[in-house]
């Protein structure tokens, strides 16, 4: 249950929070506030099928308009339009129309790649085994001739548009005189729609090369690259550097330890009896049960075992559970590490102080609180002010 309902828009949790996500993201220009609250009076509390109409509405507008102008109005439009239709395509798996999902995303991501390219984004492709990750490269405003810059890799978490990525650190980064990087990891936006490239366990895996090509480009010093995660990417940003030891900074937003804990949470003891015993003809038959009496059920598992791209709920559960840090693996972290700890944690409570506790490098703990409207997963109705701590904390670690 959420706190705080004075600021309630919806009952439902899915709705509210990405209500929250669209008012916090207004001081990145991706969103308006009379947009906003118009948008969600059209919507039905719980209903998929308008949220989806109202907010694709809304996004098919501003990218009509944005067509038709030029210059920073275009690129404001572009972001707002990018927001828009990220907030769209969220529930879709959820409705009666879920083959609209990826169009829906591609329209995210096609008005999230025009204004990049407004906002002085290079188009970049990372070599990654047989293929190459895709992502955009932002260099500061006055950067030294000739000179090298840090530059902030900004890590998206399980399902973050690639304009989230813009709020929760590449546009502080571009400011604060860092280069900033947003790409897709395998299981995240182009990487897992475009490329069917699924979610992996050792990140270290996607963050070397990463490093590796920043390392190529002649603007980067190879010595101050900050690595920074959001959601899901507070259990991979602490994988990747306990091996990738050419990060100079590690931040995770939460801190997590244990990705499965959000999923086992929700399964009837039963049933996790029947996964710790192997027993996937009786896991799966119950769980086919379950969903086929509640549409709930069957958006939940749909939604959440897409990026991971199995089918079969015994195996996308056994997949789930590779995603834990032991103190061993946290143990050989290196670098100087940040973890947020934000009051009311809805997925991963506890685990923030979990990786706090176990981390024997120079690190820090910042908490943020319902007091100061920071609370919730990802702080989503204060992102600069959790910005503003962040790379508070980056300048004393890099500079």
């Amino acid at each position: 249950m959420r706190h705080h309902d004075r600021r309630r828009f919806f009952k439902d949790e899915e709705q509210q929070f990405l209500t929250e996500v669209a008012l916090g993201s207004i001081a990145y220009r991706v969103a308006e506030a009379g947009e906003v609250l118009t948008t969600i009076t059209a919507i039905d509390d719980g209903d998929r099928e308008s949220w989806f109409a109202a907010w694709n509405g809304l996004g098919e507008r501003l990218a009509g308009a944005a067509q038709a102008t030029s210059g920073p109005g275009a690129r404001d439009l572009w972001l707002r339009a990018a927001g828009a239709y990220a907030a769209a395509f969220f529930p879709l798996l959820g409705t009666k129309g879920p083959e609209r999902f990826t169009p829906t995303w591609r329209a995210s991501r096609d008005a999230w790649a025009n204004a990049a390219e407004l906002l002085g984004g290079e188009v970049v492709a990372i070599p990654y085994e047989d293929t190459t990750l895709p992502g955009w490269l932002f260099l500061p405003a006055g950067a030294p001739s000739g000179g090298r810059v840090p530059l902030v890799l900004v890590n998206n978490g399980s399902d973050g548009a690639n304009v989230n990525a813009w709020v929760q650190g590449a546009a502080d980064a571009v400011e604060r005189g860092y280069a900033a990087l947003v790409f897709d990891g395998p299981g995240q936006n182009a990487a897992l729609h475009l490329q069917q490239l699924p979610f992996r366990p050792d990140w270290e895996a996607v963050i070397g090369p990463v490093v590796d090509w920043a390392l190529t480009r002649p603007e980067v010093d190879g010595e101050r690259i900050a690595l920074i995660g959001v959601s899901q990417a507070g259990y991979w940003v602490p994988r990747a550097v306990a091996f990738e030891h050419r990060i100079a900074a590690a931040v995770a937003d939460p801190g997590v330890t244990d990705v499965s804990t959000s999923w086992l949470e929700h399964l009837p003891g039963s049933l996790r009896k029947k996964l710790a015993a192997g027993d996937r003809e009786g896991f799966d038959k119950t769980m086919g049960i379950g969903m086929r009496f509640s549409s709930e059920a069957r958006f939940q598992m749909a939604f959440r075992s897409f990026p991971y791209e199995i089918d079969d709920p015994f195996d996308v559960y056994n997949a789930v559970l590779e995603y834990r840090l032991d103190d061993e693996t946290i143990a050989r972290i290196r670098c100087p590490t940040l973890v947020t700890s934000p009051e009311h944690e809805e997925f991963w409570p506890g685990q923030s102080q979990r990786l706090y506790d176990a981390l024997r490098c120079p690190k820090e703990l910042v908490s943020f609180t319902a007091a100061e409207g920071a609370d919730q997963h990802c702080e989503p109705l204060a992102p600069a002010l959790r910005n503003q701590r962040v790379f508070d904390w980056l300048e004393g670690v890099l500079r």
